[in-house]
C-alpha cells in the first residue's frame, strides 16, 4: 500500500510503502474510505498520469488501484525510455504531440524531473515502402512544425552510424527524442501523492459494478465507492469492460525490446545518433546508447498474440535475431553483443488509434486504451482523462478516439497495423 508522502523536491521515487503489521489500521482505515471521488484502475503510463491530473483537482479523494507493484515490467509502461516525436501520419496526431510536449514540461517543473530529452528524430523511408512518406509531410505542414527531407547521402553524411540506405529519404524532426519512462511514471505517482492521492498496489480488482449514480470497485477484499472511474488498463482492459457490458475488438501482442552494446559507441552516442523509425513493414525504431544502457533496438507489432494471463515473459530468441539482423544491415555499429532484452505488451485497436472515452451507458467512467504507441502521449491523455471525466468538455479533441467508431463495432474488423 502506498500512503501520500513528501518527498525531497527533486527526487523522483516511489513513495515509501508501508508492508508492517504496525500499519494495518492505517491502511485499513484507508481501504474502507467510501468517499473517494474518482478512482483510477491500472497505475502504468497513462493511469499514473490520469492519478496525478485528478489528484490536482480532487486532491486527497483519488484512488489508484494497481493490480501488482508499483513500477512492474508486466504491461507496456515500463523502461529507461520511449520516443516521443511529432511527426505522425494525421494532422490530428500532430497536434496531441504538440501538446504532449507541452504538458511533459508541465509536469517536469511541478516535479523537478527531467523527462523530456531532445536528441532529433529520424524517420527512414525505403523506396515503395508501405507507410506514405506523404502522410507525415502534408500533417507536419498542416500544424506548422518544421522538418527537413534528406537523401541517403545526407543521412550516411550526418548520421555515419547508418548504412545500406540507398534510396532511403530521412524525414527529421530536431524535437524529436525520447522520455524517460519509468521515471515519469514515478514522478506521477509521486506527485499524485503529495497531493493527498492514494495509491494501492498489489491489489487485485475483482468486480466494479455501477450503484446508482456510483461504481462501486471490489479490489483486495474491500470495496471502493467513487462518483468517477477511470479505467487505464492496458492488457486487462478486456475483463474491467466486460464487467461494464462493453466488448472491444482488442488483440493483445507480446513485442519485446533488445539493448545491443555498441561495437562504435562513438557512433552511436546521443547527439550522434537520433531516435529513429524504419517506416515499412516490417518496422523497426531504435534509441541511441543512453547512458551507457546499450543501443535500444525493437519491432513495432512483431510480436505473437497472447491475453494478459499467457504471455511468455521470456524473450523470443527468434525476435532477438530479427533485430540483430537489421542493425547488423543498417546500423553495424549498435551491432555487438546482446545486453538485455525484455518483454512488453500492446492493447491494439484494429486501425491503430486510441480508445478515450466514456464507457456506454455509464457516463462517469472513461476509458483510455493506447494502441502500443501512446507513451509519449500519456500526460496529456491522463489530463484529458480527467477533463473528461470531471467536466465532460476536454480541451483536446478525442472524437477520432471514440470507443463506438464504426471500426469497434464490427465483428471482425479489418486490422492496419502500420501507420
Amino acid at each position: 500500500t502506498t500512503l501520500a508522502t513528501r518527498a525531497r523536491p527533486n527526487a523522483v521515487a516511489e513513495p515509501p510503502r508501508l508492508p508492517h503489521a504496525k500499519h494495518r489500521d492505517a491502511v485499513a482505515d484507508l481501504e474502507m474510505r467510501t468517499d473517494w471521488q474518482a478512482i483510477v484502475l491500472g497505475l502504468g503510463g497513462i493511469g499514473s498520469a490520469a492519478a496525478y491530473w485528478l489528484s490536482r483537482r480532487l486532491g486527497d479523494s483519488v484512488l489508484g488501484i494497481e493490480q501488482f507493484e508499483l513500477g512492474h515490467g508486466r504491461g507496456g509502461s515500463e523502461d529507461h525510455s520511449r520516443i516521443i516525436r511529432y511527426s505522425y501520419h494525421t494532422p490530428h496526431y500532430v497536434g496531441l504531440a504538440a501538446a504532449a510536449y507541452r504538458t511533459w514540461a508541465e509536469v517536469e517543473r511541478d516535479s523537478g524531473a527531467d523527462l523530456v530529452h531532445r536528441v532529433g528524430g529520424l524517420d527512414l523511408f525505403p523506396q515503395d515502402g508501405v507507410i506514405p512518406l506523404a502522410d507525415y509531410t502534408s500533417s507536419l505542414e498542416a500544424e506548422r512544425v518544421p522538418f527537413e527531407l534528406i537523401d541517403d547521402t545526407e543521412i550516411r553524411r550526418r548520421f555515419p552510424a547508418f548504412t545500406a540506405l540507398d534510396g532511403v529519404i530521412g524525414l527529421y524532426q530536431a524535437d524529436g527524442g525520447w522520455v524517460a519512462a519509468s521515471q515519469a511514471n514515478a514522478a506521477h505517482r509521486r506527485c499524485a501523492c503529495e497531493r493527498g492521492a492514494v495509491l494501492l498496489e498489489r491489489t487485485a480488482v475483482e468486480s466494479v459494478r455501477a450503484v446508482g449514480d456510483e461504481v462501486e470497485v471490489r479490489a483486495g477484499g474491500h470495496s471502493h465507492r467513487a462518483s468517477k472511474l477511470v479505467v487505464a488498463a492496458g492488457a486487462w482492459s478486456t475483463r474491467v469492460l466486460g464487467w461494464l457490458g462493453v466488448e472491444l475488438p482488442l488483440v493483445v501482442t507480446e513485442e519485446q525490446v533488445t539493448y545491443f552494446e555498441p561495437r562504435d559507441p562513438g557512433l552511436v552516442a546521443p547527439g550522434r545518433l537520433p531516435v529513429w523509425i524504419w517506416m515499412d513493414d516490417p518496422c523497426f525504431y531504435g534509441f541511441p546508447d543512453l547512458a551507457g544502457h546499450g543501443v535500444k533496438v525493437a519491432r513495432d507489432v512483431g510480436g505473437e498474440t497472447v491475453t494478459a494471463e499467457n504471455r511468455r515473459v521470456t524473450p523470443s530468441r527468434e525476435g532477438v535475431e530479427r533485430a540483430r539482423a537489421f542493425v547488423e544491415r543498417y546500423l553495424p555499429a549498435a551491432a555487438g553483443r546482446e545486453l538485455h532484452t525484455k518483454t512488453c505488451l500492446y492493447t491494439l485497436t484494429p486501425d491503430r488509434d486510441f480508445v478515450v472515452d466514456r464507457v456506454p451507458a455509464h457516463p462517469n467512467v472513461v476509458v483510455a486504451i493506447g494502441a502500443g504507441h501512446a507513451f509519449k502521449f500519456a500526460s496529456v491523455l491522463g489530463k484529458a482523462l480527467c477533463e473528461l471525466v470531471l467536466d465532460h468538455s476536454p480541451a483536446y479533441d478525442l472524437r477520432p478516439f471514440a470507443i463506438d467508431r464504426p471500426l469497434l463495432l464490427e465483428a471482425a474488423p479489418p486490422t492496419r497495423y502500420m501507420v
